[in-house]
């Protein structure tokens, strides 16, 4: 949506899932998704979201004109980042390949440095920065300890992960209706049934004359059978 003189600049190879809201002055760099019930409101200043990062369902991502101090605060996310679901990223910046946990809220000027971890449900103070390697958390956050080599390398995997996820969801929405609903049906036809457990139960089970095909819209692994 656009808001004022500002519209949305969204890749092409992006997805953006039907409910989120991306609003005014917001960028979304390519393979980057953006998950169910997020919001990501551009209004009073800047989002820019980079390359191969994952924004999960229901987070919110908002920005400030500026702080008590007059500093600008857009709210800037790089490359590679992941943000669990229904985190809140507020004027703030998240570098590249840093993870941002489930439930997390990253207030005014906050920093998360290249391979930073926010462990979900951390509360972190405006204007506070977290090195590289080291993984925060609580009320407010704190440093708890360094990540491994393993989770560093988690990190990136979790988002070529959600990006190769989210070409499935866009595959997935763009079919018509038409298409959705027969797929409903082939589901049904050919879901496993345990005959020997119905027969034990008594149960017979009929066909639905809406479930009976004609041959040629058989998939071909079924035809032969």
């Amino acid at each position: 949506m656009n808001i004022f003189d500002k519209a949305p600049v969204v890749d092409k190879d992006a997805f953006v899932a039907p409910g989120a809201s991306v609003i005014g002055d917001v960028l979304v760099g390519r393979g980057s998704s953006i998950w169910y019930g997020c919001v990501l409101r551009g209004d009073v200043n800047s989002i820019s979201v980079g390359s191969g990062t994952n924004i999960q369902d229901n987070s919110l991502v908002h920005v400030a004109k500026s702080n008590l101090s007059g500093k600008v605060l857009p709210t800037i996310i790089g490359d590679n980042v992941t943000i669990g679901h229904s985190a809140v990223v507020h004027g703030c910046t998240v570098e590249d390949e840093a993870f941002v946990g489930m439930g997390a809220t990253l207030l005014d000027g906050v920093v998360v440095e290249k391979h930073a971890m926010v462990a979900a449900g951390a509360l972190v103070k405006q204007n506070t920065r977290i090195p590289t390697g080291e993984v925060w958390g609580g009320n407010p956050a704190r440093f708890l300890r360094k990540l491994t080599d393993e989770e560093i390398a988690f990190i990136a995997q979790s988002a070529t992960n959600y990006s190769n996820l989210a070409q499935v969801h866009a595959a997935e929405n763009a079919k018509p209706f038409d298409e959705i609903e027969f797929e409903k049906v082939l589901r049904k036809k050919f879901a496993n049934k345990d005959e020997e457990y119905d027969s034990m139960l008594g149960v017979v089970r009929e066909l639905p004359p809406e479930l009976i095909l004609p041959s040629n819209v058989l998939p071909d692994e079924h035809k032969a059978k």
